[in-house]
């Protein structure tokens, strides 16, 4: 993303669909694409993804305005939507894709993730230890159509209402000072 002023944050913390959106209600995010990160197979299909032997994870890749979100304040929403303890899981999604991981576009961006991580470990939140992957950014492959806004398009489907609406519920209470879009009822 080479957008004037806009930064990139690719994040992974589970399904996609959960961190897009949340993502997409804070104030100066500009753009959220679910896709995959971290993997060997070039353009792989969600089918393949799913599998786990293409190694990639389900992430976003967030275009925001550092002048408006820092990404800090991105990690503080981050490690409050998802649980960073579990190794190749959250919940009942289990597998590589839906590990825990932070892919850094800059040394600064990795030293921020760093701080972010230690200070929460200080803070001994979770009894494990956070197991979240800290690597740099390689090719993002962008999901398929039909995973682009799917929470907003099908609020009502039994995943949705089970898994992303009490994540979005969640980051909405406790970020709503960053919220910069009128969130669509859940």
């Amino acid at each position: 993303m080479s957008e004037k002023g806009l930064e990139t944050a690719t994040l992974a913390g589970g399904c996609f669909w959960c961190l897009e959106a949340v993502y997409l209600e804070l104030r100066g995010v500009r753009r959220v694409d679910s896709g995959y990160a971290g993997g060997h197979v070039r353009h792989p299909t969600y089918q393949h993804v799913c599998t786990g032997a293409t190694g990639h994870a389900e992430a976003v890749r967030i275009a925001f305005s550092p002048e408006e979100i820092s990404f800090r304040e991105l990690l503080e929403v981050f490690f409050t939507i998802h649980d960073p303890t579990t190794l190749n899981r959250q919940g009942a999604d289990v597998g590589t894709q839906y590990r825990s991981a932070i892919f850094h576009h800059s040394p600064e961006q990795e030293a921020v993730a760093r701080e972010v991580i230690a200070g929460l470990e200080k803070q001994g939140l979770w009894r494990s230890p956070i197991v979240t992957e800290l690597v740099p950014a390689g090719d993002f492959f962008a999901a398929e159509a039909y995973h682009r806004n799917y929470f907003a398009r099908n609020p009502g489907q039994g995943y949705c209402r089970a898994v992303v609406a009490p994540k979005v519920a969640k980051a909405r209470a406790k970020f709503f000072d960053k919220l910069g879009k009128t969130p669509a009822p859940s």
